[in-house]
């Protein structure tokens, strides 16, 4: 059965984008998913998938599905290339609804358009006519007429306002690096939207988009939480990113000088993250974030004079467990592991060209 293939899904970062998944989320078991805006993205996520298929056995057959991202003519030649050459069963089949399309979808078959309907509901019409509905279906068709009447901006729509809150559901939802925790933040927004779905068909509610609206705060709270005690939920989302960084830290571990160092992407909130890392774990002496600007923000809890590091790194500087810079010949990275490989060379370069690092105690 064709349901029976593995699912390698790239849709957009946005409330349309991230629908189509949760759709899909419901028939296919073995999946992963992946997310991309405009530009280099796209192409830099297809490499990535391909590099994911070519872990497989031979055998396995692969859906690879595109939904609400529009392709250029030489994004889909790439693309139609990579599947035709691949040895694996793959098949290709994008679903969107922008018009800017419109030239590509006449000469790929796999590329199918139509500018009437969200990517959501068009995602949702053709699971009906491939795929067994699970019993939720009539709790999801609801759901992605909100999804639709905002995406499309019928605002005459019963359904426009709450499609509208949930935008801002999913639009706010930056706690997570969408770069450094893929998986987790695309878990993350799909469990945003079915909190959005059981609201929107609780009908014991009355004027379900203020409700919603309300309920934006207790719907993250909830997911930061799980199984932890009840807490504010800049404290449950810092306890979980950290767990987060812990499950990886060898893997973001970096050294200065002798000191060693976690390094993280575009992390925000360093200060309160930054700190209740260092504090779980000792043998660390200082936490670097690095943004796709170069931005640079160190912390430390007295091992190091992080305000050195500031200066030597990123001509910058601050206190000595509190600074910041400015690396030069930063780009956006797409992998982690990319940007690490950057600023270990920087660092290597830097701490032969620059004087010795002392240590807190010793240079107060």
């Amino acid at each position: 059965m064709f349901i029976q293939r593995r699912l390698y899904h790239l849709s957009h970062i946005d409330l349309d984008g991230y629908s189509c998944q949760l759709l899909t989320s419901y028939i296919f078991q073995n999946r992963k998913f992946y997310n991309a805006n405009y530009g280099k993205e796209v192409l830099f996520r297809i490499d990535e998938i391909f590099e994911d298929i070519e872990k497989l056995e031979r055998g396995e057959k692969v859906f690879l599905l595109i939904t609400d991202l529009n392709l250029t003519i030489k994004e889909a030649e790439y693309i139609d290339s990579k599947v035709k050459q691949s040895p694996y069963n793959i098949h290709l089949q994008l679903l969107d609804h922008h018009i800017t399309g419109a030239e590509v979808a006449e000469e790929f078959s796999w590329y199918y358009m139509n500018t009437d309907k969200s990517a959501t509901k068009i995602t949702f019409e053709f699971i009906q006519k491939n795929f067994p509905f699970p019993k939720e279906s009539d709790k999801i068709a609801k759901f992605v007429e909100a999804v639709n009447a905002f995406d499309i901006w019928l605002q005459d729509s019963e359904h426009f306002e709450y499609g509208k809150v949930m935008m801002r559901l999913i639009g706010s939802a930056r706690e997570l690096a969408r770069t450094m925790f893929a998986e987790e933040d695309t878990y993350y927004k799909l469990e945003l939207l079915k909190g959005a779905m059981e609201i929107y068909n609780d009908e014991s509610i009355e004027k379900k988009h203020i409700y919603l609206d309300d309920q934006i705060h207790y719907l993250k709270k909830r997911f930061f939480r799980g199984n932890r005690e009840d807490d504010t939920i800049d404290n449950l989302m810092t306890n979980y990113i950290v767990e987060l960084l812990e499950k990886r830290k060898e893997e973001l571990t970096i050294r200065y000088k002798g000191y060693k160092g976690v390094l993280t992407y575009m992390i925000g909130s360093i200060s309160v993250i930054g700190n209740a890392f260092l504090t779980r774990n000792s043998d660390y002496c200082f936490f670097l974030d690095v943004s796709n600007k170069g931005n640079i923000s160190l912390r430390a809890n007295g091992d190091v004079d992080v305000a050195v590091i500031a200066q030597e790194i990123g001509n910058g500087g601050g206190h000595s467990n509190a600074s910041g810079g400015r690396v030069k010949g930063m780009r956006e990275f797409y992998r982690y592991g990319d940007v690490k490989k950057f600023i270990e060379n920087l660092l290597i370069e830097k701490e032969y060209t620059t004087d010795l690092l002392l240590p807190q105690s010793e240079s107060n």
